[in-house]
């Protein structure tokens, strides 16, 4: 064989080869992601943002995308930047479920992504929001019952609810059209969040949001039990110091 023919032989490899390359790239972006989102997520997210550039409709790398851009929202520092990527993890969860509706995960994340939305909104669109978090962490759960996270949001929902005084849950249910909150109770809100932290024991923001529902029922023992197991686990993810403090703080109010 020649030099030319052999120039060529090496040629026509690398061309066969490159579309391969091409379509391991979101794989290998969303692997990185998975690695980096635990201690770092503002850096998962780029990499399932690169992914995405590559496949758009990428389910794994949207509710990914989404989760990541929540748990950086939760660390940023500065409410605008905060609000950004919330609506960012909102859209891309948004996309998860028009690209796989049937999977539980794209659920979960749009439900989470709405509830951390509507903080920056006011009351009336706030009430919208809250039926829409109960909807899909609702169809999440009916997906996959186990699903901690869907859980989770559902123990929360309740609470927030009972969280708010007489006379606003009245106007957001008479005014508001937001009778769904009738469904709301601090059994529920326990429920939900026991049943997280059977699910995922050492998940330390299912123990601290349970913790801060068996103070609000006045059980002060399952309180501190929760706000105990918090503060001695290690800190795992990026933003359980966060967790922890708010164990601290809960530590001195009970």
């Amino acid at each position: 064989m020649t030099l030319r023919s052999l120039a060529a032989a090496a040629l026509l490899g690398v061309a066969s080869l490159a579309p391969a390359a091409r379509a391991q790239a979101p794989a290998e972006h969303v692997a990185i992601g998975d690695r980096e989102r635990a201690g770092n997520p503002a850096s998962a997210l780029r990499h399932y943002e690169a992914a995405l550039s590559a496949d758009a409709r990428n389910y794994e790398a949207l509710h990914k995308a989404s989760a990541a851009a929540i748990d950086a929202g939760e660390a940023a520092p500065d409410a605008a930047r905060r609000t950004a990527l919330y609506k960012s993890g909102e859209q891309y969860a948004r996309r998860a479920v028009e690209a796989n509706p049937g999977h539980a995960e794209g659920h979960f994340a749009l439900a989470r992504a709405l509830g951390r939305t509507a903080q920056s909104v006011g009351s009336r669109e706030r009430v919208k929001y809250a039926a829409d978090v109960r909807t899909h962490a609702l169809e999440a759960l009916r997906i996959d019952p186990r699903h901690p996270g869907a859980l989770h949001v559902m123990g929360m929902w309740n609470a927030e609810i009972m969280r708010l005084s007489g006379v606003t849950r009245f106007m957001a249910k008479n005014f508001l059209g937001g009778k769904v909150f009738d469904s709301a109770s601090w059994d529920e809100a326990q429920r939900y969040l026991e049943q997280a932290v059977a699910v995922e024991p050492d998940k330390l923001v299912h123990r601290v949001d349970l913790a801060e529902i068996y103070a609000d029922r006045k059980n002060t023992a399952k309180a501190r039990e929760q706000v105990d197991f918090v503060l001695k686990a290690p800190a795992a993810e990026a933003n359980d110091a966060k967790y922890k403090r708010q164990a601290e703080a809960l530590a001195k109010r009970l």
